[in-house]
C-alpha cells in the first residue's frame, strides 16, 4: 500500500485490522463481516503490527513472542507444549534464536523488528497486517526486513499487506501495489503498471524517472 503522507494508508490498514471503527460500508474475511468475527477467531485469522510499536520494557525476546499466542490460549494463559512449539519456530524463522532470551529493549532496531515479526508468527494468523514497518530503520535493515517478509510469505503461503514509503522496495518485493491519494484509491496493479512516470506523477505529484533494475528488470524509480 503506497501514497502520499495523509493519504490514508494506515487508516486503510488499522480499519482492516479492527483498530479503527468504520463510518460506513464494510469490510469482509471469508465472507463474513469483520465486526462480526469475535476477537480471539479474528486474531487466529489476522496479525497486526503498529506503526508506533508499544514499550517491551523488561520483556525477554521470548516472552514478547509469546504474547502472540493470546489467541490461542488468552493472554496471560499457561503455555502449552504447541505455544512453545509455536514460540520456538518463529525464533527459528526469523532467525532469532540467539536474542531468544535478551532484553528486547537491548537490541538494535533491525533486531527489534525480526523479534516483532517472530511474534505475529506465533500467532500463526493467515494474514499478516504491517504498517510501516521500515520507518525507524536504515537502508540495510529496510531490505533485510522486506526478503523476510517476503520469503516467509512464499514459504508459509501468508497474505502481506503492508504500508511502505520506499516506491523502490515496494516494486522489488510487493506482488500488488495499491495506491491511494486522499483517502481514495488511485491506481492498482502490478509494478510494471504502477511505478511509470504518469503514476508516479499522479501518486506523488511529482515528475520521477523509471529504468528497469540490471538484475531483477524490475522498475526502479529516481528523481
Amino acid at each position: 500500500m503506497i501514497g502520499h503522507n495523509g493519504s490514508g494508508k494506515s487508516t486503510l490498514i488499522k480499519l482492516m485490522a479492527r483498530q479503527t471503527q468504520l463510518s460506513g460500508g464494510s469490510i469482509s474475511l471469508d465472507g463474513k463481516d469483520i465486526a462480526h468475527w469475535n476477537q480471539r477467531e479474528f486474531a487466529k485469522r489476522v496479525a497486526y503490527l503498529p506503526q508506533h510499536l508499544p514499550a517491551a520494557t523488561n520483556l525477554t525476546a521470548r516472552e514478547l513472542i509469546g504474547m502472540g499466542r493470546y489467541a490461542w490460549n488468552g493472554l496471560f494463559g499457561r503455555q502449552t507444549a504447541a505455544d512453545k512449539q509455536a514460540i520456538a519456530e518463529a525464533l527459528h524463522l526469523t532467525h532469532t534464536e540467539k536474542f531468544a532470551d535478551q532484553l528486547v529493549d537491548t537490541l538494535s532496531g533491525g533486531e527489534r523488528s525480526r523479534i516483532w515479526l517472530a511474534m505475529l508468527l506465533a500467532q500463526q494468523s493467515r494474514f499478516l497486517l504491517l504498517d510501516e514497518p521500515l520507518a525507524a530503520l536504515d537502508i540495510a535493515h529496510q531490505v533485510e526486513v522486506m526478503q523476510l517478509v517476503h520469503q516467509l510469505s512464499r514459504d508459509l503461503g501468508l497474505g502481506v499487506v503492508i504500508v511502505i514509503h520506499d516506491i523502490n522496495l515496494a516494486a522489488r518485493f510487493c506482488d500488488h501495489l495499491v495506491a491511494l491519494h486522499s483517502g481514495k484509491l488511485l491506481v492498482q496493479g502490478d509494478a510494471q503498471q504502477i511505478v511509470n512516470p504518469p503514476s508516479l506523477e499522479a501518486i506523488y505529484g511529482i515528475r520521477l524517472n523509471v529504468i528497469p533494475h540490471p538484475q531483477t528488470q524490475r522498475p526502479v524509480s529516481f528523481y
